[in-house]
């Protein structure tokens, strides 16, 4: 490739995904990351596409709602372009309700997502004994069931954007000089640097731990119990996590903590408890220090944009980042909520 008019820093889920949207616009893009793509975070495990409860509702909860209806297509779209299967499915998910308060708070969820989420999915109740073999038991005896929740196999949808990008004649290498628009999808390293660069604290990384067993339930829901993820993957494994680490030494040890989140997943899903266990995984997500994403453009550099901080929603805000990201350095249209740029970082 002679000349691009866009340079991607970083082969995370962020920067692929920007790339492909700039590809789909014309654009000639080149990817640099001197480890490979999915080296950092978006090599993981878990692949939640989880919405924020319908209520309370802001820009963020709206953005991310966009991108989770926007994902079906924009998945199927990289799997036909490079034929590579990204692991894609929305197959809901599934959570305990604990008492009487907490079934009425459920109902009244469930009127906000029939107000806010356009007709498109359901926040639900269904009975225990409804609910079949891959659910946890429940006090109340009812679960929340949603059918917005999504499950995505980040390594697997790493690999489609690749093959889609390669098959658009996109190169993804180690090294390249800056050539056109740069964005920089650096991950929590980025952050650092970022930090250093502004002279004040935008981001860090937060350190998960994550579990692979082989248990197939490819078509049941997810399940969230406590704080703990349990995604059932299409292909024959189900993933549990993650820890949140804010202080680490080993960035991707993993310890005894995993052996937690087994325990945890089990006492959840009894049905689990004669799955072998074929993974751990252990990994840094970025976090901006305005909880939401990163985007726009790098204060002071002229040409340089930052797509970041990603943290535990990475996946699921990946086809609406691509999607405003690509029009604000390709057509000058910012369409980045406020409270995702670098003044929402500096307020706090």
């Amino acid at each position: 490739m002679a000349s691009v008019d866009v340079t991607v820093r970083g082969a995370g889920i962020f920067g692929l995904s920007v790339a492909w949207a700039c590809v789909l616009r014309g654009a000639r893009v080149r990817v640099v990351d001197p480890n490979g793509p999915g080296a950092g975070s978006s090599g993981g495990l878990v692949g939640a596409l989880a919405p924020h409860v319908p209520e309370n509702w802001n820009e963020k909860k709206a953005f991310q709602l966009d991108s989770l209806l926007m994902a079906e297509a924009f998945w199927a779209e990289v799997e036909e372009a490079g034929g590579v299967t990204a692991g894609y499915g929305r197959t809901g998910r599934l959570q305990p309700v604990a008492d009487e308060a907490a079934l009425e708070l459920a109902r009244a969820r469930g009127r906000g997502a029939e107000a806010l989420w356009q007709g498109r999915a359901v926040w639900d109740l269904v009975h225990v004994k409804d609910a079949g073999d891959f659910a946890p038991s429940s006090p109340s005896g009812w679960l929340i069931q949603d059918t917005l929740t999504a499950r995505m196999a980040p390594r697997r949808a790493g690999a489609a954007l690749v093959a889609a990008l390669v098959a658009r004649g996109v190169e993804i290498v180690e090294t390249a000089p800056d050539e056109g628009a740069v964005i920089w999808a650096t991950g929590w390293r980025g952050l650092l640097d970022l930090n250093e660069a502004m002279g004040r604290k935008v981001g860090d990384g937060v350190k998960g731990q994550s579990v692979h067993l082989r248990y197939a339930a490819p078509t049941a829901a997810q399940v969230f119990v406590e704080g703990l993820h349990i995604i059932p993957h299409a292909d024959g494994t189900v993933a549990i996590g993650s820890t949140s680490e804010r202080d680490f030494d080993n960035p991707t040890s993993v310890d005894e903590q995993c052996d937690d989140l087994i325990a945890r997943a089990y006492a959840a899903l009894p049905v689990l408890k004669e799955a072998e266990v074929i993974g751990r995984w252990a990994g840094v997500r970025p976090r901006a220090r305005s909880r939401a994403p990163l985007l726009g453009a790098w204060p002071g550099r002229d040409g340089h944009f930052v797509a970041n901080g990603g943290f535990k929603i990475g996946f699921g805000m990946a086809p609406k980042v691509a999607e405003v990201m690509a029009d604000l350095m390709l057509n000058g249209r910012d369409a980045i909520p406020e409270g995702f740029g670098f003044q929402a970082c500096f307020k706090r």
